[in-house]
């Protein structure tokens, strides 16, 4: 070989070379460009779908009455017609998620649930008809022990990130916490509640609430352990059910399972708790994340990857819950994206358009793994997102007050697939597509998924019998598009969501 470069030359043998280099790229190049083989298996069943694709509400300013983006929001969730949503009032207005600020005394107390209701109310009325989970996370600031009183902006809409303070409770029992959350219950499903000295509030209100989740990222309020948290959850479960018997309930709401799994063995070992607490559902989240110098070219890979380790922190958390306690249910209601440049300067400036499919592509490939993990809900987070509050996160256009396309994927996959949906055998020679075939009542179904920033073709069988909707960059702040397969393929743009029909 070096004989013959010698006698070539090495002009002539560097145009050899790159002339190689040419043919091998272009190999590629023509390689790339044929449809992915795939092969779906009807007639073999792997799994019965158990999960429910929804969504979560967290309650921020832009949710008030007479914001544009609230009303727009509330519609589109109402439009969704999702079950099992999640509604979280959480710490960074305390003025907007805390029924009761100050301690009470002998004279008075401090219940107030003026700004709180009109946004509950809505999310009552966008929700109707579905069940729902809800978790109002923040634990009124004087229940702890703290050096001095906790104080908090006097504007509602003012965001205050330091009003979750103290560690010990002043009442080590946990009856004051739990009475606090019991009345706040009760103001919601029994028309009102007795105060601590004995006066009746009225609210009128008689809702159902399905499912209460017992605080929120536990692993990071008021340094807990598993111990306290679960101290504090049967303190509080064992008030609500005096006041909403048919309530069900949620622990844990675990950030970062990964780090954690000690949550995981000590709480759903029934020994720790009191007799008689259910232990009905777990959740637990998960959020993408990269670094600032990042771009889509290397998003496509990093949040794929590590969704990969999550589903394997979902494996294991399994097989902890399944040992000790394999009759709860699991919820995993908070799953996308934490872009670095949220809640610092210039996060006003949206993400390049095709993050928002990315994370589409992203919420579908979720879906599909935790259906093949059984898993009962898989949340989008979240509703409204806008600078100072997680923008990344958003599933709105707050600067169009319009759904994105994050909302966009999530509406085709809960109108296409339902839990009781037959998954069966799928296969594609690609790890840059997800693919998964369910029968349903409808017919039958293909969800997939392109992980990449650029355009896959994908082989399918009966193109010519079947249609599609896709939520691609094409769509933008629309619904998704039809699309009829024809030469025996569906052509997915970069970062497409599609389900296939027949």
């Amino acid at each position: 070989m070096r004989k013959s470069a010698a006698k070539l030359g090495v002009p002539a043998a560097a145009c050899l070379f790159y002339a190689f280099v040419l043919c091998l790229f272009s190999g590629n190049a023509l390689h790339a460009q044929k449809p992915l083989k795939l092969t779906v298996h009807w007639d073999k069943v792997t799994e019965v779908s158990k999960t429910t694709p929804t969504l979560q509400v967290v309650v921020n300013a832009p949710l008030r009455p007479g914001q544009a983006l609230g009303a727009a929001a509330y519609k589109a969730l109402k439009q969704l017609g999702a079950d099992d949503v999640r509604y979280v009032p959480w710490k960074p207005y305390p003025r907007l998620v805390v029924a009761e600020l100050e301690p009470p005394t002998p004279q008075k107390t401090s219940w107030d649930f003026s700004l709180i209701d009109p946004m509950t109310k809505e999310f009552f009325a966008a929700t109707e008809g579905h069940p729902t989970v809800m978790n109002f996370s923040t634990i009124p600031a004087w229940l702890f022990k703290t050096d001095k009183p906790v104080t908090y902006p006097a504007d509602p809409n003012q965001v205050d990130w330091h009003y979750t303070q103290g560690t010990d409770l002043r009442d080590p029992s946990g009856k004051e916490l739990g009475d606090y959350f019991a009345r706040l219950v009760s103001w919601y499903v029994d028309g009102g509640f007795t105060d601590e000295n004995g006066a009746r509030h009225e609210s009128g209100y008689h809702y159902k609430i399905p499912i209460w989740e017992v605080l929120n990222e536990v692993d990071f309020e008021h340094n807990m352990t598993p111990q306290v948290y679960t101290e504090r959850y049967d303190a509080i479960v064992s008030a609500i059910q005096k006041v909403s018997p048919e309530t069900k309930y949620m622990g844990l709401a675990v950030a970062k399972p990964g780090l954690n799994p000690e949550w995981f063995e000590y709480f759903l070992n029934h020994a720790n708790h009191k007799p008689g607490i259910p232990l009905d559902y777990i959740s637990y989240h998960f959020y993408a994340n990269t670094t600032p110098d990042e771009g889509v070219d290397n998003w496509q890979y990093t949040f794929f990857d590590q969704a990969d380790g999550f589903l394997n922190t979902v494996r294991y958390a399994e097989a902890i819950r399944k040992r000790l306690s394999p009759e709860t249910k699991v919820d995993l209601n908070e799953l996308g994206v934490i872009l670095p440049t949220d809640n610092r300067a210039g996060d006003d400036i949206p993400p390049p358009h095709a993050y928002w499919n990315l994370c589409g592509s992203l919420y579908a490939y979720l879906y599909i793994e935790l259906s093949r993990l059984q898993i009962d809900i898989a949340g989008m987070s979240q509703l409204v997102g806008y600078p100072t509050q997680y923008p990344s996160v958003s599933m709105m256009d707050w600067t169009q007050n319009k759904p994105n396309a994050r909302y966009w994927t999530l509406k085709l996959i809960k109108d296409a697939l339902h839990p009781g949906d037959k998954m069966v055998e799928t296969e594609i020679m690609s790890r840059d597509v997800a693919a998964q075939a369910f029968e349903t009542p409808m017919g039958r179904k293909l969800l997939l998924a392109n992980k990449r920033d650029r355009t896959i073709d994908v082989q399918l069988a009966d193109a010519d019998k079947a249609a599609a909707l896709v939520v691609d960059e094409t769509t933008g702040d629309e619904p998704a598009r039809r699309v009829t397969p024809a030469n025996g393929k569906i052509t997915l743009g970069p970062f497409a969501v599609a389900v296939v029909s027949w």
